[in-house]
């Protein structure tokens, strides 16, 4: 297996995020800019294609030994390994078509099928997560230096309360599947939210919970779910509730449910 300087890897993988925040924001801004549907009818902007044009290039510089898989290159979902660097250089474009502003761009490395280090940027909240050396998870607040981190806060899910859960769902993707399994708790607050910033709400305590019966990809996922680990959390399959892996043939995830401790998971009926 190839020796990983984790310190390094979570170095580049930051300072790519930001940058590619840079370039998908200056398009962001701009007046206008095209929409096309790829084979599977997801959108997608010169804004993905060149922050994915971005990141691989530094990561394939700085990382050439390590299998490399990203969205935007079917190209890179042929080949199936236990260790790979997974991107997804803009995950939320339905939020930056529609200029809503919770879109991420998401790098990790998967070691074992599991998420160890991971990096999730979302550049118009100006908001940075991600794990440390020794696996901990933190949020780095502003200014954001792309050569040196600044103040941190270490992430720690909160205690929930079953009678009274924070429930975050998709923005974009709910539907009556997913309204009908929250039905079936004690919700306090329901709240909206795209791409993998639903992850990091449960990381950083302002959300208990984050159920996922729909479509999604392992680069979706992969830099949010190192982040919920980091910070005390989980992802597990919704029919098993065992934990969610990576690096299956297809790249495609089971229906998933990312949550804090302490909270009575229903069983699927």
């Amino acid at each position: 297996m190839e020796v990983v300087n984790r310190s390094e890897m979570i170095k580049v993988f930051r300072r790519l995020c930001l940058e590619a925040g840079e370039i998908i924001m200056k398009i962001y801004n701009s007046d206008d800019f095209d929409v096309r549907l790829k084979s599977d009818l997801s959108p997608v902007t010169v804004a993905d294609e060149a922050a994915d044009i971005h990141i691989s290039r530094g990561l394939r510089q700085s990382f050439p030994k390590i299998n490399l898989v990203t969205e935007e290159q079917v190209d890179t979902h042929l080949e199936v390994s236990e260790n790979f660097i997974i991107v997804d250089p803009l995950d939320g474009t339905k939020e930056f078509v529609n200029r809503l502003g919770d879109f991420t761009v998401n790098i990790a490395y998967i070691e074992e099928g599991k998420p160890v280090l991971g990096v999730v940027y979302a550049p118009a909240k100006r908001r940075l997560f991600y794990t440390e050396v020794d696996g901990t998870a933190v949020e780095e607040f502003l200014p954001h230096n792309i050569e040196s981190p600044g103040f941190k806060k270490r992430l720690s899910v909160r205690e929930p309360n079953n009678k009274e859960l924070i429930v975050v769902a998709s923005k974009s993707h709910r539907d009556k599947d997913t309204d009908d399994y929250i039905s079936w708790y004690s919700v306090a607050s329901l709240e909206s939210a795209g791409s993998s910033l639903k992850f990091c709400l449960i990381a950083a305590g302002e959300a208990d919970f984050y159920p996922r019966l729909g479509r999604t990809m392992e680069w979706d996922t992969a830099a949010g779910h190192a982040v919920l680990l980091g910070a005390g959390g989980n992802v597990v399959c919704f029919e098993t509730h065992k934990a969610l892996t990576y690096g299956k043939v297809g790249y495609e995830n089971q229906y998933f449910i990312a949550y804090a401790p302490g909270i009575d998971l229903k069983v699927p009926q």
